[in-house]
């Protein structure tokens, strides 16, 4: 069982040098050639089939769909997941809070796995607990009463209703309203993180991963007589993170545009 780990990719259209890499990268899982890179020394060549894929939020800067209409730039990017489907990697997304209201699309049309906050994945009889992570720290009110807002039936029902065009125009403003105000320094969101990660051990899972704080970080801890992993996962575009699982065990990864791991 091989599953890779990605967030926050903050994609804002097909000329978005982000977009490029992240097509390349998907090319990558498309054709087996996803590495671990253990030891810190480089790594390529064929790492073996991907299973799953899960995107843990934040994988565009603003969505919006109705029907089959999406933003024209998002298109590469949610055809070559459609592909990916299509060749029999399964893909689960979480919902993050630049993206939501994903359900429609992605899993109605394209039959993928929708999660709007907490996802609970199984692999090899791993307990697995995935989100995006923007809820955890539950001292940013301000921002908690924004997602609420943004999340709500009203919200939908809205964007329902208003042209896309302009949705897309004000989507702009909203992100920004919304990095501002979940923001923090990431060692300490990442410090939250970790904490919150133990009481989810205790719980009985072996591993969190989180997005969101844009900080790639793994540890690993004994709780119970067994390894737990917790990873926050950075993100592929500026830091070139991902996360592999492989054989039981997690590894924090990096990938170039040139295909170089490490």
């Amino acid at each position: 069982m091989r599953a890779i780990f990605i967030s926050d990719a903050h994609l804002k259209g097909a000329e978005d040098g982000g977009c490029k890499k992240l097509l390349h990268f998907f090319d990558h899982l498309r054709d087996g050639i996803v590495t671990a890179g253990r030891g810190g020394g480089g790594a390529t060549g064929n790492g073996g089939p991907v299973n799953q894929l899960v995107i843990a939020g934040d994988l565009f800067d603003f969505w919006f769909a109705k029907g089959d209409v999406i933003y024209p730039g998002f298109r590469p990017v949610v055809e070559r997941l459609a592909l990916l489907r299509r060749l029999g990697i399964r893909i689960s997304l979480c919902e993050g809070n630049h993206d939501f209201f994903l359900t429609d699309y992605f899993s109605q049309k394209l039959g993928m796995e929708v999660y709007p906050e907490w996802a609970e994945i199984d692999l090899d009889g791993l307990r697995i607990l995935v989100s995006h992570g923007d809820t955890v720290d539950r001292e940013n009110r301000r921002y908690l009463a924004l997602r609420r807002f943004l999340h709500s039936p009203f919200s939908f029902r809205l964007q329902r209703v208003l042209p896309l065009a302009f949705l897309w125009r004000i989507a702009r403003i909203s992100s920004e309203m919304s990095k501002g105000i979940s923001g923090g320094a990431q060692d300490r969101l990442a410090e939250v993180m970790y904490r919150f990660s133990l009481d989810k051990f205790e719980e009985g899972y072996d591993a969190v991963i989180l997005g969101h704080c844009h900080k790639p970080l793994i540890r690993e801890v004994q709780r119970g007589g067994r390894l737990r992993t917790f990873a926050t996962l950075g993100d592929l575009i500026t830091h070139d993170s991902y996360l592999l699982y492989e054989n039981g065990r997690f590894t924090l990864n990096r990938f170039s545009s040139e295909g170089q791991h490490g």
